[in-house]
Formats: structure tokens, C-alpha cells, sequence
């Protein structure tokens, strides 16, 4: 993956930026010359992903072989005389397209500007003065200042650096951060990681700053080259999953409906061009062609009711997961607690304040490159301590794996590598430990350590964050600091900082929990000053595991393990992920709140991944949901939203797989004794679209609050019973009409298919008022949109047959008693499918419920 070919490695002879463009000086390029070089090498994009124009897109839409079959009989039928007809299906095809078109473009914009509004952005030089813009806007020849948690947004050559560690795993498979530097590589740097003067586009700056010049962008990066190979479609949803089930459903019983009338049409000897037209209109009737429109605004509609929110949506798609998701897993910073974090200790061994333990901690947090974590802020707010003695001979940076950051510094007349970092790791290596300051130091021996670690636990227990504080003396001509320096160190102290819990906290917890999502902590602080955090804002710990114990368990522990437990401590980023997989594994839908370097792999693999406005780059880049502000209400509110959403996206699938369903069996099944077509494929189609026009509302739809309070998925199993409960119902009293029509009204031809067409669009457009709750239909009040246009819809069917119009489309006037039959007929059907949803209701309960219940019995420990 990171050869490259000779003539490619640009960096062993980095092209020159011509004078008068001013890249190299400091200046930067002038805005002039930005736009000219973007509109020479096109947007920075590694994958190119340029629109279709949208009478192409527009012309996709016909791709439907339904669609097209449908056009082709209806054009052989006007080759036959049949004019009328070709043209009343050409337009309601037409209208049928259009529709669907418009709708998901507008939902498509829409979710799009959302998106910009949170894009990864890049640091440049224009004219003389630092920019934001978006990373697609860099443009070759331009500087860009990287500094840590960046992304580095296009191939450049490094001019200036100051302890530059970048990780490039993703190009060239490094675990490690490998450091840049300015100056020529040797003649042999021929692949990636030998490229010590360049970086590339993609990879991530772990530690220190640097000034880059851009060399290439978009496809011509070296990410770019091989950019099919590495980002992938990301695995489908479970909603995703459950909608292309529906779709083959749907498309199974369509293909057996359609033969069947083939059949039987050809065995009663019907015109074989009419009867053909007819099944395909009757696929048509079935064919759910309305739900990509339907998700697609309603997804972006909940997108920008969320932004209203303050959540901001990436990936549409999420919203479905965010709706579904049961397990909440973050960090307890920002969410937890204030993320004010202030220094209030510092003290040495034996528990005594200690201003030596300040300046050293002070002095490590000056002179570090990497990015500033808020304990580093805490420090260097406490109190300003003049440094000026001091300058920086080189770093150790910060890893999760080590939990700690070293400094190598000078002040001319002693050399010292000062440590800061986690307390056991820090301890672990000091074979010594100051007291009365470093004038006394004294080996650290058993009795000594477990002094040492009763203090620091102490600080834990009183809910103090705690970093150890150590240093050791080198020779002063030891030139770099290396991990193996960070050996038998002395022990200076403790620095101990608060962060106060939020209070908001419990409350957010406590609205999270009662919608059915189980916050579960998962942090790197340690677990006593995790549970102090709990027992102020009044949360129940179920169980708690740490990073030691994780490591010890295979994964099959591991996942019996995380059912119970609500507290995972003292991880490192690999463990973080485990846990989301193993959570993920016993059938949960999970979300992960991170806004880290560390936290993209478990951003990744979360169902749905969710950060901040304030994150670094890498993680707002991996995550579906960016949140405006770190506040679990915000999220508990973007939950619902998202529940929201499904529930309306349910009520469209549940409404095609019930009455819509019922009434094209019905005319599949009348084919059997009726002499004639029960109704023309004009009429068919017609019913169609108008159905279609009735449903278009649906994203606006409130959706009851009974269906908020638990997480619920798409579950076929709950539709297929659901269909099949009410869907017979529908067909019954379809054939009652035709009772009514044969028997009583003694109807020809024309009347029968006139009948039937107004009773069938009346009850499948009605029953939606009944299916939309699943409780009181006149207490649970649809949307004024939704109502106006589904009795909007009933109106055109009843008196489309009483106007001229009504010939074109072989209707005729029905007699007066049949509107009063048709009336009472109405009634009761609504009445029987009411009392049929709550009896399903009962007996079935949520949908999802009985998945995910089979996926999670596992044992708990």
C-alpha cells in the first residue's frame, strides 16, 4: 500500500512555488490566486463526486422497469387505436416521477446544507493572514498551519515544524506516529513512511505544529490514488436492512399476483394487450415506489428539526439508529460534569501542598506540543510561573497506550526529563521519591509504594483527578528524549483537579433512561473518582470494569461482562471499541459520545457515532451527529426526533403492506369470476397516484407519545403479521362491494370497475387515520396537511365518476343509494380495522421488542 513509484515521490524533489505567488515567504497565496488555482484543480476531493445534472437525475427515475414496461404497453396500445389511454398514463406516470423527484431533491438540499454547516475546515494563509476554509477549497501551492487533533487536509512539504508526530496508519499501516521534519530525505525515501518532509492527506497530527505547503490535492494525493480501496460503503444500517426486506416482500407477492392474473386471464381468453397492461398496472398499485421519497424527506425533515435542536445530522441514515439506539456509551467530560476542570492540588508523597510539584507540572504542560488537554489548561491557569530559564531540547509525546508525556529541558546549567501522566504508569517507573523536596530522595521500596498509592487513591476517593508528577537529571549533552528515558525516575508528587459535576446531569439521565437508552461511562479516569462523580449526581452503579480486567477476558467474557455493567474505567481506545462491539453483539443499538483523538475507531464502530462542535477534526469527521453543545438534553431531545421520524417512516410501510395490499389482492382475485377487467388500467393507476397524493403529508405527522418512550426497530416479522391481520380485512369487504355492486345494484361493466374504484380509494385512503395511532383515533390528532389532503382525496373519488372528466377515464355517474351504501360500508370497515389494531396491539406489542429480546439472552453476570 505505501510504494509509490520513483517519478511519484515528489518529496525527494518538491516542486517550486514561483516567487510572485508568495506561498513560501509566509505569506501565503492572495485570495485571487486561491480561486484561480481552485477553479484550474478543482475542489480537494479524494474521491471525485461530481453532481449529475438534474434532467439526468431526473431521467433515472424511469429506470423503474415497472415504469417502463408500463409506457412501453401503453405506447403499443395508442399503435392500436387506444389514444385516450396512452395519454392519461403517459401523465399520470409523468406526475407519478415528478413527484417523487422534486420531493427527495428539496430533502436532498436540504440535509446537504446541514452537512457544510459542520465540514472539516483547514487552517491557510491568505494574503498574509490565517483563514478557516473548507478543506475542499485548499488548493495546491497554498501554506497551511497544522497544528494537534488536525487532519491534514492535502500532500505538502514541511517548511517549519516543531515536534510534528503525525499518524499515517491509514496510508502506510505505522501504529506508531512517526515525527516530520523539514529538510531533503535521503535518495532511498522512495515510499510514505520514509517521507520525513512531507505529509499526506487524511492522516492525523497527534502532537507539535507545523507550516505545509500544498503540493497535491484531491485524486492526485496519495490517499486519492487509492481512495476505492480504502473507504468503503459503510455497512447497512439496521433500518436499511429492514426497508430492502420490506422491498423483496413486497416485490415477491407482486411477482405472484401479477402471474396469477396472467393466468387466469389467459385461460378465460381476455384480450391479451389489456390484460397485460392490467397486471402491470396492478404491479404499479402494489409497487412501494413512494418510500424512498417518504424517507428521504422524512429523514431530512427530522434532520432539520434536530438542527433546530441543536444537533446537527451527517449521515441521514443515523436518525433511524439514533431512534433505535438502548445503550448510550461517553465519557463523563462534558457530559458528566462541567469540563471546567481546575487545578486544586498539588502536593507531594507524603500529602503535603508542594510548589515543586506545580513548577514541574507547569514546565511539562509549557513546553508540550501535542494537544492541549484540559488538565494542561488547568495547569497553566492555576498560576503563572516564569519559564523564561528554561527552553525545550525535545518531547515524548502523549500516547494511550504509555499514559503519559515527557519533556526534555534546559536552563543551562542541569538537564532534566520532567513526566507527567496517568498515576499508576507514572509511579511504575520511579525507582525514587522526593520529600521535603528534592533535596531528600529515597528509594521507593514496598512499605514506600504502598504509601504512595494510598495517597494518590485517596485523592481519587475524594473525586480528584490525579496525574503523577516526576522527573529525572541527564547529562547535558543527552540530545533526544526517547520512551526508554523514561526510566527510573523520582517521584515529585500528585497534582489533583476538579471537575464539577453538571447539574443538568441527573436529570438528563434520568429522561435518557425512562425512553429506554442505559447510559454506560466509559472513560480513562479511574474508577474511585468515577464513582464519587456518580454518587453526587445520584446514579446507580450496576457494575464496574476496568481496563486491566478487560484485557484479561476474551470476547466471549466480555460480552457477558458488559450487560451489567454501567462503569468502564481506566480504557484505552482499543478497549473503548471492544466494549461497543460487545454491547453490539448482545443485540444492542449503540451510540458513542467522543470528541477525541482516540475516540474515531469506537466512532466508527458505534451504530450510531455522535461528537461535538468542539472536537478535533478526526473525530467530527468520523462521526454521523455533531452536537452544538456537549449536553445529554440535547441528545435525549435529538432521540426523539429520531423516534419521530421511524414512526412516520412505520406508518407509510405499515399502510402499504395492509389496505393497499388488501385492495390489489381483491383485484387480483376478482379476476377469477368476473368476464370483465375489474378495473381499467387507467383506473388502477389513477387510484394509484391519488393514494400517493394522500400519503405525501405523512412526514409531517405527529406521532403519539406513547411511541417515543422506547426505542423500537424496523422488524419485518412485526409487519408481515400486521399485513396479515388487516390486510384480509380490506379484501373482505372489498368483495362485499362487489356484493353489493353484482347482486343489488346489478352493475355492468363500467359501473362494477366505477364502484369499486371510488369504495377502494376511500377505505385505503381513511384507514390511515386509524393506522397512524395505535391508539384513539379521535383522540390522537393527525396533522391539518394530512387530513385536508386524505378527505381532499376521498371528495376527487366520489365525484370524479359525476364529471365530464369522469368519461376519459371510463367512469360512470353510480346511483344515489350507492353513496349511502358506500357510506355505512366505510363506517364499519374502520370500525373492524380499529378493533383488529388493538387486538395486534396486545398480542404483539412493539415492534423490535421480540428481536432484540432473542439477541440479548446471554447471561449477565
Amino acid at each position: 500500500m505505501s510504494h509509490v513509484p520513483n517519478d511519484q515521490a515528489w518529496w525527494l524533489h518538491p516542486p517550486v512555488e514561483p516567487r510572485e505567488t508568495a506561498a513560501h515567504d509566509g505569506g501565503g497565496l492572495s485570495r485571487a490566486e486561491a480561486a484561480s488555482r481552485l477553479a484550474q484543480f478543482g475542489p480537494n476531493l479524494f474521491r471525485d463526486r461530481k453532481e449529475r445534472p438534474l434532467w439526468l437525475q431526473f431521467l433515472s427515475r424511469f429506470k423503474n422497469p415497472l415504469v417502463l414496461l408500463l409506457l412501453a404497453a401503453s405506447a403499443i396500445s395508442a399503435f392500436t387505436g387506444e389514444v385516450a389511454d396512452f395519454v392519461i398514463i403517459s401523465v399520470i406516470v409523468l406526475l407519478s416521477v415528478t413527484l417523487d423527484f422534486v420531493q427527495e431533491h428539496r430533502a436532498g438540499k436540504a440535509a446537504a446544507s446541514l452537512r457544510q454547516s459542520v465540514s472539516v475546515r483547514a487552517t491557510v494563509m491568505r494574503d498574509g493572514n490565517p483563514l478557516e476554509v473548507p478543506v475542499t477549497e485548499v488548493v495546491p501551492g497554498d501554506l497551511v498551519v497544522l497544528s494537534a487533533g488536525d487532519m491534514v487536509p492535502a500532500d505538502g512539504l514541511v517548511l517549519e515544524a516543531r515536534d510534528l508526530f503525525v499518524k499515517q496508519a491509514l496510508l502506510t499501516g505505522e501504529s506508531y506516529p512517526v515525527e516530520k521534519r523539514p529538510g531533503p530525505p535521503s535518495k532511498e525515501a522512495t515510499e510514505l513512511q520514509d517521507a520525513a518532509n512531507a505529509v499526506f492527506m487524511g492522516t492525523t497530527v497527534i502532537s507539535g505544529s507545523a507550516r505545509v505547503r500544498v503540493i497535491k490535492t484531491g485524486t492526485r494525493t496519495a490517499i486519492g490514488a487509492i481512495a476505492d480501496s480504502l473507504i468503503r460503503r459503510p455497512p447497512p444500517t439496521a433500518f436499511e436492512i429492514g426497508t430492502h426486506r420490506f422491498g423483496l416482500l413486497i416485490m415477491r407477492l407482486t411477482v405472484l399476483l401479477v402471474l396469477f392474473v396472467l393466468l387466469v386471464n389467459a385461460f378465460m381468453h381476455k384480450p391479451w394487450l389489456e390484460s397485460f397492461m392490467f397486471a402491470v398496472a396492478l404491479a404499479v398499485g402494489l409497487t412501494p415506489e413512494l418510500l424512498p421519497m417518504v424517507v428521504s424527506v422524512t429523514l431530512s425533515r427530522g434532520a432539520l428539526h434536530m438542527a433546530e435542536k441543536r444537533v446537527i445530522v451527517k449521515r441521514l441514515a443515523a436518525i433511524q439508529n439514533l431512534g433505535s439506539m438502548d445503550v448510550l456509551c461517553t465519557d463523563k467530560t462534558g457530559t458528566l460534569t462541567e469540563a471546567k476542570i481546575r487545578l486544586e492540588q498539588h502536593v507531594d508523597t507524603q500529602g503535603n501542598p508542594s510548589a515543586r510539584v506545580l513548577e514541574l507540572a507547569y514546565l511539562n504542560s509549557y513546553f508540550e506540543s501535542g494537544l492541549k488537554s484540559p488538565l494542561d489548561e488547568a495547569i497553566l491557569n492555576h498560576e503563572n510561573i516564569d519559564v523564561s530559564a528554561w527552553k525545550k531540547i525535545d518531547e515524548v509525546p502523549f500516547d494511550f497506550e504509555r499514559r503519559r508525556v515527557s519533556v526534555l529541558v534546559d536552563n543551562g546549567e542541569t538537564r532534566w526529563l520532567v513526566v507527567k501522566g496517568a498515576p499508576d504508569e507514572v509511579v511504575g517507573f520511579c525507582t525514587h521519591y522526593e520529600e521535603l523536596g528534592a533535596e531528600i530522595q529515597r528509594p521507593v521500596d514496598e512499605a514506600a509504594l504502598e504509601r504512595i498509592r494510598a495517597q494518590h487513591a485517596a485523592l481519587e476517593k475524594e473525586g480528584f483527578r490525579v496525574l503523577g508528577i516526576a522527573w529525572r537529571q541527564v547529562p547535558m549533552d543527552h540530545p533526544h528524549a526517547v520512551v526508554s528515558d523514561e526510566t527510573e525516575l523520582v517521584l515529585a508528587g500528585f497534582a489533583g483537579f476538579l471537575d464539577p459535576p453538571k447539574a443538568s446531569a441527573g436529570a438528563a439521565l434520568s429522561a435518557l433512561e425512562e425512553s429506554g437508552v442505559t447510559v454506560k461511562i466509559v472513560t480513562g479516569d479511574s474508577e474511585l473518582v468515577t464513582q464519587h462523580v456518580c454518587a453526587q449526581l445520584n446514579i446507580p452503579v450496576t457494575g464496574v470494569l476496568t481496563g486491566k480486567e478487560i484485557e484479561q477476558m476474551d470476547d466471549h467474557a466480555l460480552r457477558i461482562r458488559v450487560g451489567k455493567a454501567n462503569l468502564f474505567c481506566r480504557v484505552n481506545p482499543a478497549q473503548k471499541d471492544r466494549v461497543i462491539l460487545a454491547l453490539k453483539a448482545r443485540g444492542h443499538v449503540v451510540g458513542y459520545l467522543g470528541d477525541g483523538i482516540n475516540d474515531a475507531p469506537s466512532l466508527h464502530s458505534a451504530d450510531v457515532g455522535l461528537s461535538v462542535d468542539t472536537a478535533v477534526d478526526v473525530a467530527k469527521e468520523a462521526a454521523d451527529m455533531i452536537l452544538l453543545d456537549q449536553d445529554l438534553h440535547v441528545l435525549h431531545d435529538g432521540v426523539l426526533e429520531g423516534r419521530r421520524t421511524f414512526g412516520n417512516i412505520l406508518k407509510y410501510i405499515m399502510m402499504g403492506t395492509s389496505s393497499n395490499f388488501g385492495n390489489m389482492f381483491s383485484m387480483a382475485g376478482a379476476a377469477l369470476f368476473l368476464p370483465f377487467l375489474p378495473m381499467l388500467p387507467t383506473q388502477i393507476l389513477l387510484n394509484n397516484i391519488l393514494y400517493d397524493l394522500s400519503e405525501i403529508p405523512i412526514p409531517l405527522d405527529k406521532v403519539d407519545a406513547e411511541e417515543l418512550r422506547k426505542p423500537r426497530v424496523l422488524d419485518m416479522n412485526f409487519i408481515r403479521n400486521f399485513m396479515l391481520v388487516i390486510g384480509p380485512i380490506s379484501s373482505a369487504f372489498d368483495f362485499l362491494t362487489f356484493y353489493v355492486l353484482l347482486t343489488v345494484l346489478k352493475a355492468n361493466e363500467t359501473l362494477f370497475q366505477t364502484g369499486w374504484f371510488v369504495e377502494s380509494l376511500c377505505t385505503q385512503v381513511l384507514v390511515i387515520f386509524i393506522i397512524r395511532t395505535r391508539g384513539n383515533p379521535f383522540k390522537s390528532r393527525a396533522h391539518p396537511i394530512l387530513v385536508a389532503t386524505s378527505l381532499a382525496v376521498v371528495a376527487i373519488a366520489a365525484t370524479l365518476p359525476l364529471t365530464p372528466l369522469g368519461n376519459y377515464f371510463g367512469f360512470v355517474p353510480p346511483p344515489k343509494e350507492f353513496y349511502a351504501i358506500l357510506a355505512a360500508m366505510v363506517v364499519i370497515y374502520l370500525a373492524m380495522v380499529e378493533i383488529a389494531k388493538k387486538g395486534f396491539y396486545r398480542w404483539y406489542g412493539t415492534p423490535g421488542k421480540a428481536r432484540r429480546a432473542k439477541a440479548a439472552r446471554l447471561p449477565s453476570a
